[in-house]
């Protein structure tokens, strides 16, 4: 593997082990040339997931930019990276375990949304900002109705 800092080809591998449960493998590897660290992901190569954006063009799924609108969401918030990437891997499985191989980009983002809900209210509302396009106030506390009531239902 090429240490992605200095290009040198010999680096070792620190620790190994498996993720997404056992789907994947992280290696923390170290350059024997500039000693720097990094984290590599081996992972099996499935048929491609594509998404359906609300206009109509189609794109590859990338867990990483899904990943990216999830950290911007849980910025500042008590959540462990690594609850985020199992979150991630959770609506990714779910997405290939259904037999199309397209989705729409709305199912993505309510996927997204249940598993913020999940895990943190403050993270959910502001990927929900985002996400549903908040134009006003009052749609911003119609959601916040709507988080209050489900809460309680899910309490009860």
């Amino acid at each position: 593997m090429r240490c992605p800092f200095c290009g040198n080809e010999d680096t070792k591998v620190q620790d190994s082990r498996q993720v997404e449960e056992g789907t994947a493998v992280r290696r923390r590897r170290e350059c024997e040339r500039c000693l720097r660290r990094f984290t590599t992901f081996e992972k099996f190569e499935d048929s491609p997931l594509i998404v359906v954006k609300k206009e109509g063009r189609r794109e590859s799924f990338s867990r990483s930019k899904m990943m990216a609108g999830m950290l911007r969401a849980c910025e500042k918030r008590p959540i462990s990276i690594e609850e985020i990437e199992n979150a991630a891997f959770a609506i990714e499985k779910v997405l290939r375990n259904r037999q199309e191989r397209e989705v729409t980009s709305s199912e993505v983002g309510e996927a997204v949304l249940e598993q913020l809900f999940k895990m943190d209210e403050v993270a959910y509302i502001r990927f929900a900002s985002v996400y549903r396009q908040f134009q006003d106030i009052q749609r911003f506390m119609e959601e916040l109705n709507e988080l209050v009531v489900k809460r309680r239902t899910l309490t009860k």
